[in-house]
């Protein structure tokens, strides 16, 4: 049992910082009664984003509130922090914590002691020097980024629909999708859906009007789910006139201009940049052991290799993948692995803390599945391959069962089902992202904002 107060301190609030709390609040139910010890969890959002859910959110069949999980509500026995590490000093075990109180009166980061250290910060967008990307790129990793990105492509149709000048309503119907993976195609097949039965709702508007146009740099896209089923959904998506460019990359995209690496140009409001991610730069001030690509280096227990009392998992740690044939082949950051790390994570601390033998991760990857689409996707699941509605089915089937809380389950169950009953929704709330505008107006401030004012817009 544990012999004095252990405070453990859980960084990141996604899908490893949230199931770990969750697990080590079962696990030390009886310790957490008896004040024998704590957890903190210090996260920058207040809700844990449930990311595969997010290209449905942008297609408006979920709505935002139930991506998300309040972090508060399910983890009644730890003490949540909004903010962030700013450093971690291990040595000494404590950690800089900046929240908004200390942002607000301008103050100095407050440490944090702790006796038990989870790293989870997750990753962060991985962009490249390309001319433009920071003024006119958008992201698709919040739930934030992806109501703005459907709000974004309804206004430009209703630019497109109200304006006589060729170039602008171009421009403003072509959609720009960098990056072949999961969130780039899931994203991209979505939103064209979308946009395809809202354009049924303009008189001057055709779905042929519209232009979509997939990048990738490598020779193939969803390179999880298979060469063939990659290959699949290239056909798929080139029989719904998406423009998928292969072994092509961005070079500029300044001035609304999207410059390819084959000489292409394509005049643009609307670049998605989904290129893949990197590790949250929080690991880079922690000093702890790191691999070459920046992530840190754990053993197959879940501890950071060389570093007493520091756990880590997900997308920031290099996971020894002990079911793979060839030695050294570390587990892929992705959710399948984070949920079941995040399990094993939990387990491992409880037991050390009660000097227990700790548990081994081992699990073998089932698989993946994407949706292209309502009523499309593919799927490759134990070595079967499905495609079209079945692998819909399954996609939507799987991440409802992974989704966290009955709660959230039960409303989207129901969303989805009410989604089947009724019409679409083609409404834009661009002006939520600006909800003092009319009244800084009227008071005599400065003008609404305009699309024209950002760079996204």
């Amino acid at each position: 049992m544990v012999k004095e107060r252990a405070r453990i301190l859980v960084v990141g609030g996604g899908y490893v910082g949230m199931y770990t709390a969750l697990r080590l609040q079962r696990k030390l139910k009886a310790e957490l009664n008896r004040g024998e010890a704590e957890i903190t969890v210090v996260t920058p959002d207040p809700y844990m984003t449930y990311q595969p859910f997010l290209p449905e959110a942008a297609a408006g069949s979920i709505s935002p509130r139930h991506v998300v999980v309040p972090l508060r509500r399910v983890l009644h026995r730890c003490h949540v922090v909004v903010g962030e590490v700013t450093s971690i000093d291990h040595a000494v075990r404590t950690a800089a914590v900046s929240t908004l109180a200390t942002a607000d009166r301008g103050g100095s980061a407050e440490l944090l002691g702790y006796d038990e250290l989870v790293l989870a910060p997750g990753s962060v967008s991985r962009t490249l020097p390309v001319p433009g990307l920071a003024e006119y790129g958008i992201g698709f990793k919040t739930v934030e980024e992806a109501i703005g990105l459907r709000n974004h492509v309804i206004e430009q149709m209703d630019i497109a629909s109200s304006t006589r000048d060729p170039a602008l309503r171009d421009a403003a119907l072509t959609f720009v999708f960098v990056g072949g993976g999961y969130a780039g195609v899931e994203a991209l097949g979505e939103l064209e859906d979308m946009a395809r039965y809202t354009a049924r709702y303009y008189h001057n508007l055709r779905p042929e009007d519209m232009k979509w146009i997939l990048v990738e740099a490598t020779d193939r896209i969803l390179p999880e789910v298979g060469p063939e089923m990659g290959r699949y959904t290239v056909t798929q998506l080139r029989r719904r006139n998406i423009q998928v460019l292969l072994g092509t990359r961005l070079e500029s995209c300044t001035d609304r201009v999207a410059v390819l690496s084959d000489g292409q140009r394509f005049p643009t409001r609307t670049l998605v940049w989904t290129a893949g991610v990197k590790p949250h730069p929080l690991i880079a001030a922690t000093g702890l052991p790191r691999t070459d690509r920046g992530r840190l280096r754990c053993t197959a227990q879940l501890t950071v290799d060389g570093a007493e009392h520091a756990w880590a998992a997900g997308d920031a740690a290099a996971v020894p993948d002990v079911t793979a044939a060839e030695p050294g082949t570390e587990t892929a950051p992705n959710a399948q692995h984070a949920l079941r790390q995040a399990r094993v994570l939990g387990d491992n601390i409880a037991h050390a803390l009660r000097g227990e033998p700790l548990e081994t991760y081992a699990h073998r990857y089932a698989g993946s599945v994407a949706s292209l689409g309502l009523h499309k996707g593919v799927a490759q699941v134990y070595g079967r391959k499905l495609r079209g509605y079945p692998a819909w089915f399954m996609h939507r089937a799987y991440h409802l069962s992974r989704v966290p809380t009955v709660n959230r389950k039960a409303r989207v169950l129901a969303e989805w089902t009410l989604a089947g009953l009724f019409k679409r929704e083609i409404v834009s709330l661009g002006s939520l992202e600006h909800p003092r505008a009319e009244f800084e107006l009227a008071a005599g401030g400065k003008p609404p904002h305009s699309p024209s004012d950002d760079p996204k817009g």
